[in-house]
């Protein structure tokens, strides 16, 4: 056998067991990891999806919270599973905005995760308390720059996407608030509606219900399009805010070495679950909106949402 020959066998050999692997995938239970807690915005969606994708894939998938630091303690977990496909992590935007609160990670987000799906993207909303006078968004800005520091939000925690959110908006409106980090998203809203803080910027699909029951008054979307479910509420464009945007997002990650055509065939299921109208329509009433990607570019949107979170993150002075 000629050199040549022997190393086309080589390479052949190689390419074999990871194809054989690809084509039998998935022939076990996979277990997903949700890094935040039970009920959030981050877990209902997450979960509605995988069930969705069992059935696709014809294989169970059983989901378990792994909660804490961020949702940094239950992406280290799968970031150094096995990358046999077994193993994946619902995340959300907070991936993105750990490298920047959390200097000392026992990962790399770009280097020991590859995207497999983008389920989808929704608003916040800033919404304040109806006993407040503003009844713009024009209108807090200006009592805010009036009254520095006077003025306080409440978040999820520090680092969270809320946060981030309200922090992006503060610094396009030349504002100084005082933040207020609460431990879940009901104590923020108790405080809105009982009138102890100002403003908050929440999850749209967890407004909706109050602003349309009168209980709590919107005054700005977080996205750079109206949320359909609020047409009279502006962008921060439309009220002369420059890079004020933000949107949060949820997706898919599996380990970074997981062979490719695992990654493809997940991904191919998961576009097929989410052009389902049924499907569709129940994202939609959670405030999920479609986000589509390949694993590919949803890696580059990772990276550039990393980059920009730094910059707001210092730019904020938001401390680690």
């Amino acid at each position: 056998m000629n050199k040549s020959i022997r190393s086309i066998c080589i390479l052949l050999s190689l390419f074999v067991p990871a194809t054989a692997q690809a084509e039998n995938w998935p022939s076990r239970l996979i277990k997903a990891t949700i890094p935040f807690g039970a009920g959030s915005a981050a877990d209902v969606v997450p979960r509605m999806v995988l069930d969705g994708l069992a059935a696709e894939l014809g294989q169970s998938i059983v989901v378990e919270n792994r909660p804490g630091a961020g949702g940094t303690l239950g992406t280290a977990l799968v970031a150094k599973a096995d990358p046999d496909g077994y193993s994946i992590l619902a995340q959300s935007s907070a991936l993105a905005i750990a490298p920047a609160i959390y200097p000392k990670l026992t990962f790399d987000a770009t280097r020991d995760l590859a995207s497999v799906l983008m389920i989808g993207s929704g608003a916040n909303v800033m919404i304040v308390p109806v006993t407040r006078p503003w009844k713009t968004v024009q209108d807090f800005i200006a009592d805010a720059r009036a009254r520095p520091g006077s003025i306080s939000f409440g978040s999820v925690g520090v680092g969270s996407a809320v946060h981030i959110s309200a922090e992006k908006f503060r610094l396009a409106a030349g504002i100084e608030t005082t933040h207020v980090p609460y431990r879940g998203g009901a104590e923020v809203i108790a405080d809105i509606l009982g009138g102890r803080i100002d403003f908050y910027f929440c999850p749209l699909a967890t407004a909706l219900p109050l602003i349309k029951e009168g209980r709590v008054r919107a005054l700005v979307v977080s996205t750079s399009r109206r949320a359909a479910d609020l047409p009279d509420v502006p962008t921060p464009g439309e009220v002369g805010l420059k890079n004020a945007e933000s949107v949060f997002w949820l997706g898919v990650f599996m380990p970074s070495k997981t062979p490719r055509d695992i990654v493809e065939k997940f991904h191919a299921a998961g576009v097929r679950l989410l052009a389902e109208p049924a499907m569709q329509a129940r994202l939609k009433k959670l405030g999920v909106e479609p986000l589509p990607m390949s694993p590919a570019e949803m890696d580059a949107f990772v990276a550039r949402e990393i980059a920009e979170n730094l910059e707001v993150i210092k730019a904020a002075g938001i401390k680690p």
